[in-house]
């Protein structure tokens, strides 16, 4: 058993390697291309940057499993370095060798010597059996991944679009409504002066049959 960085000719079996983890995750996409092609292209390229890092971990000579990482920061929201795993995987005849263990070891090897402050891993939902190796090793869970399809997203927001962000209504349009609400407000201040002109009316009325009305008191004589 050993782990160590991977070279040019390991790439094909690097590609196969992923390829099988796909298969294994039935997450597809979600876990990488299933184009031998970009795969390739993109193995070199982590394996040649200067923060990227491929390692690849042999037992009995073969190709067995694979660890990709990436240095990370610091940037604009932190000043600290951190190594990210994207991907760890062994295929399943070579577990229980302790093949992750000894790629985790290497990685955080590298993390050391880059003077990271933290490790980062994102396992796909449903392994179980990653989730729980690197909850053995002291992972925390400390966020949980979200993935939309871009066409999807694009749809989503086209359709919850926040009401300060509406398109304002014509100005014409504004104009007929505040000129219907002020002549309902002139409606209704008519209708309560002439309430109140009625009510004035009727009290004067009473009060003049009041007037008119003998008293209680005198007597009629024939």
């Amino acid at each position: 058993m050993h782990v160590r960085p991977a070279s040019s000719t390991d790439i094909e079996d690097l590609v196969d390697l992923c390829l099988q983890a796909r298969n294994e995750s039935g997450l597809g996409r979600q876990l990488c291309s299933d184009d031998r092609e970009r795969l390739r292209a993109h193995l070199s390229v982590l394996g040649s940057v200067q923060d990227g890092l491929v390692l690849v971990a042999t037992c009995d000579g073969e190709t067995a499993g694979l660890t990709l990482c990436r240095l990370l920061g610091p940037g604009l929201l932190s000043d600290a370095t951190v190594l990210s795993l994207d991907a760890v995987y062994v295929r399943p005849q070579s577990r229980r060798r302790g093949l992750g263990h000894a790629m985790l070891q290497a990685a955080a090897e590298v993390a050391e010597a880059a003077g990271a402050t933290d490790v980062y891993a994102a396992p796909l939902p449903g392994s179980r059996g990653m989730q729980r190796f690197l909850a053995r090793l002291g992972f925390a869970p400390v966020a949980a991944h979200r993935v939309v399809s871009t066409p999807a997203l694009q749809r989503r927001l086209a359709q919850d679009v926040p009401v300060t962000a509406r398109r304002p209504a014509p100005r014409g349009l504004e104009d007929l409504i505040e000129r219907r609400r002020r002549a309902r407000a002139r409606a209704a201040g008519d209708d309560e002066r002439a309430r109140q002109a009625g009510a004035s009316m009727s009290m004067q009325v009473r009060r003049a049959v009041q007037s008119r009305r003998p008293s209680s008191s005198s007597t009629t004589t024939s």
